[in-house]
């Protein structure tokens, strides 16, 4: 029998119920997840973009040196100034996001980006300007990474907030998508260009073609996210709205008293009434960061410096491997709305402790196709770990420091586990000549997720007492 349009949903807030009209929510959910996805998307495909143009082109072009190590060290090293600035992303747009609402801090964090990126793509090199180059450079950087603490958890709230019941790990999964999409739209753009101009073509001045391309991209980005609606639960939260889905926690309700002073600084009042759950949530997310940064933008380095693969083959690998964690990861997101977060979040974390090392030991074969399978069950484990996860930490936090909340444990594990991972990996190989230690060394890191995830309660219900 078809669901009457009058069927809504209930929550006793303030003594009374409220009334949540499902219908409603499933006709504007899509939209706002696919707008979601669409900003998401062009972030990390700006983000991708430099990774990828780290690894090839910007360590001789930005900081020369007699040792191709040091260049690349450089360059990685203003690959990791952007996750040094992101904390302040986070404490930035956390309090816009949390104080004006959702939909203001995405706009203006997806404009920073955009700025950001096409900037790099007009910089002189070293060459041209000498010391002031590779200034400008950290300078864009730091500014991409200002823009990119403020997106994610941003992107995943609007999403998971507007979801009708039963299905917020779903929805909040669709902008989740967006870094290994980003990273496909990259490689989509990089790999032809390389075909085309060759790789002496690129060096010298096609490595400009991705950046300047995100120009049209923010444009599309900006337009979409500004014809969205603001979320339902900030505007009930702030008085803009008279409704409270059923995942509010208890604290969220309008029937308590007025905030305090503290709360208008949301990442003070985090640390002060919930540093438990934010370094739970940042260690649950420490691993799977590990490996995306690992194999989408230290492995398209080390593997044809120091194994001799070729470049194609790792673009190809790491590619492939990110469509398989896509294809996989609406399907894990809806079981996680009926069996929970996490059994799924265990599994998989479970699993890339123990495939670490056989992923990247496949390094050594420099098969394509073994590198390529290895990749692939490698980011379809990220995904089993990372796919319930964007609704995971959203609901570890209450409404009025959501925001801050999923976007500082998401944003310190991608600093810790990410960020610093092909400075660390970098390190480890000088040391030991053997892709082994990149196994181990992400291993363990899965292994931290692991735990911090087996100490959290499940938060699909909502219980999660405040």
């Amino acid at each position: 029998m078809p669901e009457s349009p009058a069927k809504t949903v209930t929550e006793a807030v303030g003594g009374g119920p409220v009334a949540l009209p499902s219908e409603s929510r499933r006709s504007t959910a899509p939209k706002v997840a696919v707008a979601s996805l669409i900003g998401t998307t062009i972030e990390y495909y700006d983000f991708a973009v430099y990774g990828t143009a780290s690894a090839l082109v910007l360590g001789p072009a930005f900081f020369p040196s007699g040792n191709a190590t040091v260049s690349t060290l450089a360059a990685f090293l203003t690959f990791a100034a952007a996750f040094v600035s992101r904390p302040l992303g986070v404490v930035l747009f956390g309090t816009i996001g949390d104080r004006l609402g959702r939909r203001r801090a995405l706009v203006a964090s997806l404009l920073l980006m955009g700025v950001a990126t096409v900037g790099v793509g007009l910089l002189p090199t070293y060459e041209t300007a000498g010391l002031l180059a590779p200034v400008l450079l950290v300078t864009l950087r730091l500014l991409q990474g200002v823009s990119m603490g403020g997106e994610w958890g941003g992107a995943v709230l609007l999403a998971a907030e507007h979801a009708p019941p039963g299905r917020r790990a779903l929805y909040a999964a669709v902008p989740n998508i967006g870094p290994s999409l980003g990273f496909l739209l990259s490689s989509a753009v990089i790999v032809p260009t390389l075909d085309i101009v060759g790789r002496a073509g690129f060096t010298d001045w096609a490595w400009r073609i991705p950046f300047l391309l995100s120009a049209v991209l923010v444009m599309v980005g900006l337009w979409v996210r500004t014809t969205v609606a603001e979320s339902p639960v900030f505007k009930a939260e702030t008085g803009g709205g008279t409704r409270t889905p059923a995942w509010a926690h208890a604290e969220d309700r309008p029937a308590e008293p007025a905030p305090s002073p503290a709360s208008r600084f949301p990442l003070g009042t985090l640390i002060a009434r919930h540093p438990g759950r934010l370094l739970l949530g940042t260690g649950a997310a420490i691993g799977g960061s590990a490996v995306y940064y690992l194999t989408i933008v230290y492995s398209l380095s080390y593997g044809p410096k120091t194994l001799g693969i070729p470049q194609n083959t790792m673009l190809t690998a790491a590619s492939i491997g990110a469509a398989a964690g896509i294809a996989i990861t609406l399907p894990v997101a809806r079981l996680a709305d009926r069996v929970g977060r996490r059994p799924l979040m265990l599994t998989g974390a479970t699993g890339s402790v123990l495939w670490a090392v056989p992923m990247y030991a496949s390094l050594s074969s420099r098969n394509a196709l073994l590198i390529t399978g290895a990749y692939a069950v490698g980011l379809m484990l990220l995904a089993l770990m990372f796919s319930p996860m964007a609704a995971f930490l959203a609901e570890l936090f209450p409404a009025r420091l959501r925001y801050t909340g999923a976007s500082a444990a998401f944003i310190l594990a991608n600093t810790l586990g990410g960020g610093f991972a092909p400075l660390v990996a970098t390190w480890l190989n000088s040391q030991w000549s053997s892709p082994l230690v990149l196994g181990f060394y992400t291993g363990g890191l899965c292994l931290v997720s692991l735990a911090c995830v087996a100490a959290l309660p499940e938060t699909r219900e909502g219980h999660f007492s405040v």
